[in-house]
């Protein structure tokens, strides 16, 4: 599976051959889907040297140059799709459907950057010298390092990507060892950029290869990571030895809100499927739902209706709508979580357990509990999987307290009719995206990120660009 592609150093596919491999195991059937190569420090550190002479070449690229490259880059990924799309379920059990979004989504940021390249602008202001002028520049920071979750193995990657070369960075990709591939076909894509060679490399492989080597370089001037909280304070911690710039977006545990004015169906009809995405691994779905008393039957009643109705299965299958687990791991976590909070006293009222139709791959049934209390679990902490847990509020000042009492601050959700609790629920909820009546968060033209523990910096948009770029203030008299 991996065959065609490898390590990517110097403008080149290195293949396994004199390498140690790493097995990616398919979620479905818990068999190999392929092995990968495993990049050693010594081949870090080429890429290191190789993404040093790339950076001299491309930065000299004037934003009209990247733009064309970039675009030309977006029309290859379009033309491979199916492959990349194809790739992502393969690798996650993702349903395809959900892949080909995803894929799209990744294209979105290629084309969004290009044209993001021809207006890096600076600005003059006039100086209380006589006859000068300050002059603002902006300038790549220099090499760039991104380290990619599983998840969303093709937009976590562009998001990454697309600005740093958009701004004239050269960069190493690090994916998750669970979903090489997905990187690897991006990576190829990329190729069609014509850019110089070294401007983009990939690595695969453990912290002591790939990670050490390239938080240890003073050259690596930013990084940037998805992950975990404990992840992201430990890379802040490595990057203060060099003073290196990092963005990060980490865990969530998105309050979703429901007011007794909303419009129950389209908040149903929409949060069932936005809650059981990739099987609940996405850091903005809601994890805690409030849902106002006067409602709170009627809603749960909808949302076990649907969530039952849910078909799981092969992500291949394009029937399917929910796929399993990345791993046992997460499986055994899930089950866990679930049975805390049942010993704890909520109610389980849909799924709760293991998908008995399946006897290979990680399959837990898509699961809705009540009674839940505020300091289980399942509530206070992210559970990255398959769950919905539903509690009642009574009142509006009650519910805000209540969602806003955790450290992260990622995403938020509140459906109403009422403009004035919609901008008060914008206002208050302390969170670096808020939706209202929607979960469409994600997209190139905006910017993706949160706050307090879920991560700093903004992928997306005019901000996303802003971290890859260096100020430079110019006094010029005559």
């Amino acid at each position: 599976m991996y065959q065609d592609f490898g390590l990517f150093i110097n403008g080149q596919w290195r293949p396994a051959e004199g390498r140690g491999t790493t097995s990616v195991v398919s979620p479905v059937t818990e068999e190999p889907v392929g092995d990968a190569p495993v990049a050693t420090r010594a081949d870090t550190e080429e890429a290191l040297e190789s993404a040093a002479r790339g950076l001299l070449a491309w930065r000299c690229r004037t934003g009209f140059e990247r733009a064309e490259a970039l675009h030309a880059v977006a029309d290859e990924m379009s033309r491979r799709k199916a492959q990349g799309a194809r790739m992502i379920s393969t690798e996650t059990g993702k349903p395809i459907a959900q892949s080909e979004r995803e894929w799209s989504l990744a294209v979105d940021q290629f084309r969004w950057y290009a044209e993001e390249a021809r207006r890096i602008y600076g600005r003059v202001v006039e100086s209380r010298v006589p006859g000068g002028r300050f002059e603002i520049l902006h300038e790549p920071i220099g090499i760039a390092a991104a380290f990619t979750a599983w998840n969303f193995p093709a937009a976590l990657v562009a998001r990454k990507v697309a600005p740093a070369l958009a701004a004239g960075c050269s960069i190493i990709v690090r994916p998750s060892s669970q979903t090489p591939g997905t990187a690897m076909v991006i990576v190829d894509c990329i190729r069609a950029g014509n850019l110089p060679a070294g401007t983009v490399s990939l690595v695969v492989g453990p912290t002591g290869t790939t990670y050490t080597p390239i938080m240890a370089s003073p050259q690596v001037r930013k990084v940037s990571l998805t992950g975990s909280t404990r992840v992201g304070q430990q890379m802040i911690r490595d990057a203060a030895d060099t003073v290196k710039k990092v963005s990060m977006e980490l865990g969530g545990n998105a309050p979703l809100i429901v007011f007794d004015d909303a419009d129950l169906e389209t908040a149903l009809n929409v949060s069932v499927p936005t809650k059981y995405a990739n099987a609940g691994q996405v850091c903005v779905t809601p994890d805690r739902f409030f849902v106002h008393e006067s409602i709170h039957d009627a809603f749960v009643d909808g949302f076990v209706q649907r969530t039952k109705a849910l078909k799981l299965g092969n992500g291949l299958d394009p029937s399917v709508q929910m796929g399993p687990l990345i791993n046992a791991s997460r499986l055994g976590g899930i089950e866990t979580i679930i049975a805390e909070a049942e010993n704890a006293g909520a109610r389980i009222v849909a799924g709760g357990r293991r998908a008995s139709a399946f006897n290979d791959g990680y399959f837990h049934e898509p699961t809705v509990l009540v009674d839940v209390s505020d300091d289980m679990r399942v509530f206070s902490q992210e559970n990255f999987g398959p769950i919905a847990a539903i509690t009642r509020f009574s009142s509006d000042d009650e519910v805000l307290a209540r969602a806003n009492a955790s450290d992260m601050g990622l995403s938020a959700y509140a459906f109403t009719r009422s403009p004035k609790r919609a901008r008060r629920a914008v206002a208050e909820l302390k969170s670096g995206m808020v939706g209202i009546n929607s979960f469409a968060l994600a997209a190139s033209e905006a910017p993706f990120g949160g706050t307090n523990y879920s991560g700093m910096g903004r992928e997306g948009g005019l901000e996303g660009i802003g971290d890859y770029l260096d100020t430079k203030l110019a006094q010029i008299v005559f």
